[in-house]
């Protein structure tokens, strides 16, 4: 049996219609990707304005809505996989993970309005068709990344992380929309 990361999906807002299950396995998808391990935990919320506009106020200082929030929880995750040079575990490995608690890896918190509202400014942007998941799909896996640590404040961060948004969003959304 294959140990996963646990990927909690709550849809916390009434006005637009969100397949759970679809974020659900593109956010595992990236976190199988960023080779996360596998008692690690995330969980992704949908909100209203009113409440993504207070998480900005109080956590970033910043007045207003927001597209995505992200909060991380863990600073060090264990290793996973052979001790001690964390290769591979081979067919007749039983994890020692079972009964350790979960890593929480933090939260990312997307408000499908505003997401809604710059949709249209990413149309032709990096395979971007200016659908709200698409919009979505960006935003989830750019919150997952600011957990892993990765930013975009300097040009040569943003180059990697816009690097691993294409390559994620290509291999976990865009490829397996056309195969679901």
């Amino acid at each position: 049996m294959k140990l996963l990361p646990e990927v909690f999906v709550s849809d916390e807002q009434g006005t637009y219609e969100i397949d759970v299950v679809k974020w659900q396995k593109l956010a595992l998808g990236v976190l199988e990707a960023e080779r996360v391990v596998p008692h690690a935990e995330l969980a992704v919320m949908f909100v209203e304005e009113s409440v993504i506009s207070e998480l900005n106020r109080r956590f970033m200082g910043k007045v207003g809505p927001t597209d995505v929030l992200s909060f991380p929880i863990a600073e060090d995750e264990a290793d996973s996989g052979r001790m001690p040079d964390n290769g591979s575990s081979g067919p007749d490995f039983t994890s020692p993970l079972v009964d350790q608690p979960r890593v929480l890896l933090g939260d990312v918190v997307i408000c499908v309005s505003v997401a809604d509202r710059n949709r249209v400014e990413h149309i032709g942007d990096r395979g971007h068709r200016g659908t709200l998941d698409d919009e979505i799909a960006l935003l989830l896996v750019h919150g997952i990344l600011h957990l892993r640590g990765l930013d975009h404040e300097e040009e040569a961060e943003a180059e990697i992380m816009e690097g691993k948004e294409d390559s994620y969003l290509k291999t976990y959304y865009f490829d397996r929309e056309l195969h679901d």
